[in-house]
């Protein structure tokens, strides 16, 4: 005989699987047959001084369905004897408590945080840092036994570590903040299927790790870049089975999840729209353009903001408190307020970026120097820490840049055209890719109010291309310089925008060219009188003809407008300053 999992209730070892498929209603054994029955390997002898002669009690009657997968009790007595040498743990009953839920992959003893096991609110097997203490808590956590994994964790970096556990620790993000609308659900229980996105360091899987932790679901972490559909497939059946046996959700934490492509983001269709999984997708790319529309339209999608430098600061100086706690090493006196500012401002709202910069200040202001070494000084410590700018040539930066640059010149701002231009070089962007925004500027916003600049910025990628970086920087700058200064003029731009418009209408496209406007090579198609009634303007005195050039159905229409540039007045210029095209 056997206990069910589900309903606690004695059960017959060979009727077990038709107990569960009766939804628990079936097979059940009554009292008398289950105290006259072995159960778990115990025979009854009928003796009333026997122990297992007496009726099950009420806690065993009821157990919950998680005490099926607790440690078996002799093997929590031998964890219970080896805590009572370790001072640090506390004794009695509450050194290990029996119905403590713990992660799908906690093996046996790990049902207690404090015997330093993963419980449930851990990650499903992420690694804690016990023996971190955040400032402002409560009080700080106590050291596990394990005294390898704290070396483990101790070696991990500095934004590993810091890593916040509870979203009230998380900095810079509305959406988790105490009106957050993502808040408001986590808090509620009703945790969507949902895409986070936001560049490095914004918290996506801090985010997501604490979402797992307070809801209190099994938690699983993959990365896009390192699993495939058949790994998917296997965790979307373990969903499954866990949700059938103990009612308990999994939540699949995907990061880089635009590193799937659109045939492998299907696989999470079907699992989503059933309620199998809660997908957590974290990209840094644009939903729009990475995530197919389907899984898109399954899942609300949350955008984090880049984190601002007060945050970052106020983030670098909790670091800084936990490594004076934990390591008992004094700060170096280069180490100020003005310096953390300083990393918070080259960080680029990037957390991660900014707490290693602050753990490679740590390593160099607390190492020993050689001996010939020159004294580090703030001047070559900021040197040393920021030589790059932070830039994606492949991601948003890379677009937003260059739109920021060719708005600059349309503007007539040569100093802002001049910071991207030098922003984008630095960081090592194509100087081609510049130079052919350049062309199209010069026709696009210049124009017809001068037509030499056309020419000026096809010789300056000719000229990029011949010379290279870093020379090529000069001609770009100064037909960048020479397109600011020049008029403008969209004429042309929007002439064409016009025509272009006018394709769109009802059998404007599929109009016939009238006939005296028609090519005629052959015998055939002159007799037919193509081009018979065609005048020929260089035949006739300043080149004069009356003719008609455009179809009939579109007679006397106008493309080409009479302004260079707009009408419109912005409110924000004075009536003096503006300029009429």
């Amino acid at each position: 005989m056997v206990v069910c999992p589900i309903c606690s209730r004695a059960v017959r070892a060979a009727d077990i699987n038709n107990h569960l498929d009766s939804s628990c209603e079936k097979f059940v054994l009554d009292e008398s047959t289950a105290s006259s029955s072995p159960l778990n390997g115990t025979q009854n002898n009928n003796n009333n001084n026997n122990p297992s002669s007496q009726p099950p009690s009420s806690a065993q009657k009821k157990r919950p369905a998680s005490a099926f997968f607790q440690t078996p009790s002799a093997k929590r007595q031998a964890i219970t004897s080896v805590q009572a040498f370790n001072p640090s743990q506390p004794r009695g009953n509450g050194a290990v408590k029996a119905g403590t839920k713990r992660s799908y992959d906690a093996g046996p003893g790990c049902n207690s945080p404090q015997a330093g096991g993963r419980t449930e609110a851990d990650g499903g097997g992420q690694q804690q840092d016990d023996t971190a203490a955040i400032p402002g808590a409560a009080e700080p956590r106590q050291p596990g036994p394990l005294a390898k994994r704290a070396k483990t964790n101790r070696s991990a970096p500095l934004a590993e570590r810091m890593r916040p556990d509870s979203l009230d620790d998380v900095f810079g993000q509305d959406l988790v903040g105490p009106s957050g609308v993502l808040r408001a659900l986590i808090e509620s229980d009703r945790v969507p299927s949902m895409i986070l996105w936001g560049g490095s360091g914004t918290g996506k899987t801090t985010i997501a790790r604490c979402i797992a932790r307070r809801v209190g679901s099994r938690f699983v972490e993959l990365n896009a870049t390192s699993s495939g559909v058949a790994e998917c497939k296997k965790l979307f059946a373990e969903a499954a089975n866990e949700q059938g046996l103990t009612g308990r959700k999994t939540i699949i934490f995907c990061d880089e999840i635009h590193r799937f492509n659109k045939g492998q983001q299907d696989v999470f269709l079907k699992p989503v729209e059933a309620g199998t999984i809660t997908l957590i997708g974290a990209t840094t790319e644009n939903p729009s353009f990475r995530i197919q529309g389907a899984l898109l339209s399954r899942c609300r999608t949350f955008t984090l903001q880049p984190l601002a430098r007060e945050d970052l600061q106020r983030i670098l100086v909790r670091a800084l408190q936990q490594e004076v706690e934990s390591g008992g090493a004094a700060l170096s006196p280069l180490i100020d307020d003005e310096l953390l500012h300083h990393l918070s401002a080259f960080a680029d709202g990037d957390a991660r970026t900014a707490l290693n910069l602050l753990e490679l200040t740590l390593s160099l202001t607390t190492g020993a120097a050689p001996r010939d070494a020159e004294p580090l000084t703030k001047d070559s410590l900021r040197r040393a820490l920021t030589k790059t700018l932070v830039y994606d040539r492949a991601g948003d930066q890379h677009y937003d840049t260059i739109s920021a640059f060719h708005k600059a010149i349309r503007g007539s701002d040569a100093d802002a055209a001049l910071y991207y231009l030098a922003r984008m070089l630095q960081s090592g962007e194509d100087p081609l890719f510049v130079a052919r925004r350049l062309v199209v500027v010069a026709s696009e916003d210049v124009g017809l109010a001068d037509n030499a600049l056309l020419p000026l910025a096809t010789a300056a990628y000719t000229a990029a291309q011949q010379i290279g970086m870093p020379e090529a920087r000069i001609p770009l700058a100064h037909c960048t310089v020479a397109l600011c200064l020049a008029p403008k003029s969209t004429r042309a731009y929007r002439g064409l925008n016009n025509a272009l418009s006018a394709l769109q209408e009802p059998g404007v496209a599929a109009l016939p060219v009238p006939v005296h406007l028609r090519n005629a090579p052959t015998r055939l198609l002159r007799e037919m009188g193509h081009g018979s009634e065609y005048k020929y303007p260089p035949n006739y005195r300043g080149g004069r003809v009356k003719q008609a050039y455009l179809p009939e159905g579109l007679a006397g229409r106008r493309f080409l407008e009479e302004r260079d540039l707009g009408t419109e007045v912005d409110p924000d210029v004075e009536m003096g300053e503006a300029e009429v095209g």
